[in-house]
This record gives C-alpha cells, sequence and structure tokens, in this order.
C-alpha cells in the first residue's frame, strides 16, 4: 500500500521527512566492483572490454565486431516497421526544433576603458552516449542524447548500447541513424564507460558522456568524471502530480503508473486538495495493476514508494514540492499557470490535465533525461548546454592596460605572486618611456 499523509495531522512533518529520506538505490556497494573493471580497460584496453562483455552479457566480440557494421546498421533500420519510423522521425524534428532554440549567442563588447571583452561558446569535439540495453533499451534515449549533442555542433558522436545474448532492437540503431551518430558500440556497463573515457586500440576516447544506466553506470561515471564530463548521476524515476477533484482518477492513476513501471525503485506521488479524490486516484491505481504489463514492477513501486499527500491549499502543494523536487511534475488543476509560477524545483513541468509527462518522454520537445533524487534543486536537464563550452575572451589596448593595469599590479602583489605584477608592470614601464 502507498503512504497516505495529511498535513493537517500531527505527525505530518516527521512523516514527510521520512519519505524525501527514503532510499531507493536498490543496488549493493558497487564501487570496488567499478573501480577493478575501470582499471582492466585502460590496462588491457579491447581484451578487457571483450572479456567483461563475455561474461555480463554473453556475447562473444572482437575488436572488429565491437561496434556495429555499416551493413549491420542497414539490415537492422529496414527491419522498423513503418509507424515506428514515422514516429521516431517526428520526435527528432520535435526533439530539434525545441533545443535549436537553446543555442547560446557569442557576445562582445568594448567597455568604458577601451578593452574588448567577451565570449564565444564551441561544442566539445567527441561525446559519448550510453544508452540502456536489454530490457531497457529506448530508442527515444538514443534520440534525447544525440539530437542536442548533434545541435550543439559535436563532431563526433557515438553510442554505447548493450545487446545482451546479441539481441538487437533495430528502433535504438534507427534512432541514432536519425540523430546523426555514425558509431554504435554494442557493449555497456562499468567497462564500456572506462573504454568511452580512456579509449582502447579500438574506441577512441570523449570528451563527455552521457545518459542513464544501471548501479554500475552510474558509479563508473562517478570515477572517471574530471578525465571527462558527465551529464549526471541519473537515479530511479519519479513523477509528483499535484491535482485537484477536477480530473479523471483513472487518468491520473495511468500517469503515476508511467513512471512506476520503469523500476522497483521508481517513485510515484500525488499531492491533492481533496482527500476522498486522492482515494479514488488509490483505487484506480490498484485496478489498473491488475491488467498491466508490468504489474510486478509497478505494484511494487506503487506499495514501496508510492504516497497519496494531502494538503489544504495549493500553495502549501507547491511548497511541498520544491521540498520534493521532483524529476516530473504534472500541475492538473485548473488553472495550472499560477501554480506553475509558485515552482522553484523541478526537473520539467507538465501543465494541465491535457498534458500527461508521457508525451514528454517521446515527442513533446523538451529533453526527457533529467535531475533525480532532489538534485533539480541546483541542476537541470539535459540541453545543449551540456555539449557546450564557453571560452571567455579579453582584448587590452595601450589605454586600456593603463586604465586597470596598477590596479592589477596591486592585487597580485597582495597576494604575493610577483610574477604576475611584474607581467603586466613590464608592459607599464614600456608606455610610460
Amino acid at each position: 500500500m502507498p503512504v497516505y499523509l495529511d498535513s493537517s495531522e500531527p505527525g505530518f512533518e516527521a512523516a514527510f521527512t521520512a519519505l524525501l529520506g527514503a532510499k531507493r538505490e536498490d543496488a549493493p556497494d558497487v564501487d570496488d566492483i567499478v573501480a577493478g573493471i575501470i582499471a582492466d580497460v585502460r590496462a588491457r584496453g579491447d581484451a578487457a572490454v571483450i572479456e567483461l562483455t563475455a561474461k555480463f552479457d554473453k556475447l562473444d566480440l572482437t575488436p572488429e565486431t565491437l561496434a556495429f557494421s555499416e551493413a549491420e546498421i542497414e539490415a537492422h533500420c529496414a527491419r522498423v516497421p513503418p509507424a515506428e519510423a514515422e514516429a521516431l522521425e517526428l520526435a527528432a524534428e520535435r526533439i530539434r526544433a525545441y533545443h535549436v532554440r537553446q543555442m547560446p549567442e557569442n557576445a562582445q563588447w568594448t567597455d568604458p576603458e577601451g578593452a574588448t571583452l567577451g565570449w564565444r561558446w564551441g561544442a566539445v569535439s567527441a561525446a559519448g552516449l550510453y544508452v540502456p540495453g536489454g530490457l531497457a533499451s529506448y530508442p527515444s534515449s538514443v534520440l534525447m542524447n544525440a539530437v542536442p549533442a548533434q545541435v550543439a555542433g559535436v563532431e563526433r558522436l557515438v553510442v554505447a548500447c548493450p545487446t545482451p545474448g546479441g539481441v538487437v532492437n533495430p528502433l535504438v540503431l534507427y534512432a541514432a541513424r536519425l540523430a546523426g551518430v555514425e558509431t554504435v558500440y554494442r557493449i555497456g556497463g562499468a567497462q564500456a564507460i572506462a573504454a568511452l573515457a580512456y579509449g582502447t586500440q579500438a574506441i577512441d576516447p570523449v570528451d563527455k558522456i552521457t545518459g542513464p544506466g544501471n548501479a554500475f553506470v552510474a558509479a563508473a561515471k562517478r570515477r572517471v568524471f574530471g578525465r571527462v564530463g558527465i551529464d549526471m548521476i541519473a537515479g530511479p524515476s519519479e513523477i509528483l502530480v499535484i491535482a485537484d477533484a477536477e480530473n479523471d482518477p483513472d487518468w491520473l492513476a495511468l500517469d503515476l503508473l508511467s513512471q512506476a513501471e520503469h523500476d522497483e525503485s521508481a517513485q510515484s506521488i500525488l499531492i491533492t486538495t481533496d482527500a476522498a479524490f486522492g482515494r479514488k486516484v488509490a483505487e484506480a491505481v490498484e485496478k489498473r495493476l491488475k491488467t498491466l504489463e508490468r504489474r510486478e514492477i509497478a505494484g511494487k513501486s506503487w506499495r514501496d514508494f508510492g504516497a497519496v499527500i494531502t494538503v489544504q491549499t495549493l500553495e502549501e502543494a507547491a511548497k511541498l514540492s520544491d521540498r520534493i523536487a521532483p524529476e516530473h511534475l504534472e500541475l492538473c488543476v485548473a488553472d495550472p499557470e499560477p501554480l506553475a509560477a509558485r515552482i522553484k524545483h523541478a526537473g520539467a513541468l507538465f501543465l494541465g490535465q491535457w498534458t500527461p509527462e508521457a508525451i514528454g518522454d517521446y515527442i513533446g520537445g523538451p529533453n526527457h533525461v533529467l535531475p533525480t533524487a532532489r538534485s533539480a534543486r541546483f541542476s537541470s536537464g539535459l540541453s545543449v548546454m551540456d555539449f557546450l563550452k564557453r571560452t571567455t575572451v579579453a582584448r587590452m589596448t595601450p589605454e586600456a592596460l593603463a586604465a586597470i593595469g596598477p590596479a592589477a599590479e596591486t592585487l597580485a602583489k597582495s597576494e604575493s605572486l610577483e610574477a604576475h605584477g611584474l607581467s603586466v608592470r613590464a608592459r607599464l614601464d614600456k608606455l610610460n618611456r
């Protein structure tokens, strides 16, 4: 059974705090294992990746077959049903159009002292995009990672997607083709992250790694950060729905289950101003769980981590939402805009009852790679900015250096950095001759 909380009851604060602190990452201590895997890949390269792929994915590879060949990609893409191909094409088009608008502009100006200042943006040279394989093989994740990288101008895009037992999802390869990815490696886990970060004989290293994965992938991304950039450490999926009673309980039940079916550790929470309506939604969830294909996963998630919270006002709901800082936040209320204006912390907002979170997972346009585990308090979803670097630009004229150089020299002396001050003084002396 999910947790039922009422903000007007004694003990609510303690119960809500416990809900926030519940550990959902049902993973063993994998860091030592991952450290060994990374060290092995760094030492032995392809041989280590091939051995680990055989061990974990039951797939025998050679250096020549680590990546799909062009002929294999063509053959698999040809198997994609027309309706699914069209849907992916529409998704790619909408995702691209959204992310094009995110591109920042270069800037340059001359300040009152005559110095030219500014910045310019440039893409990372190479990005490695991790896409989970097996049962959790999502072509939508390929588009969400690769399209913003392509829009940003990344020159080399590669995908790592494991194929346990050699089972391939043709949609993943079709999505990669749509997003301009030329190389798709059939490897996964910590060994794939290590290979992308450090390179092997057959795999060139990248500058940034993005994309979700299991506990081993997350631990590997933590360990290689610094050698390469990463987007974020993804945790279990989560959704918060704030709703009034003027909604269809079954619709909201399906919205809650749309995240619960991802993972037994996913979390679905409903906040409502009507306790009776909250009960109706919970009843609708139970009814849907009887027929849902992934009912065992979704049912465990709902029973172990689900919650129905009754509040007195929508303002109170917004305050609780900011403490949760959810990955996905649906505002299923009569007038969602004023409520949205109160929200400070959320990975993605979905406004009104006609905007289910699922539309954002596939076709809406905004990215579905979002901060989890309350990290929306300080981070954002994946965007073109994750694949760009900002370089600052400065140019002094003799007049500008004469105006501000003495202050720089003074500060250098105060920090006991003699050469800093002398490098400025040498030029000032030249001007004073």
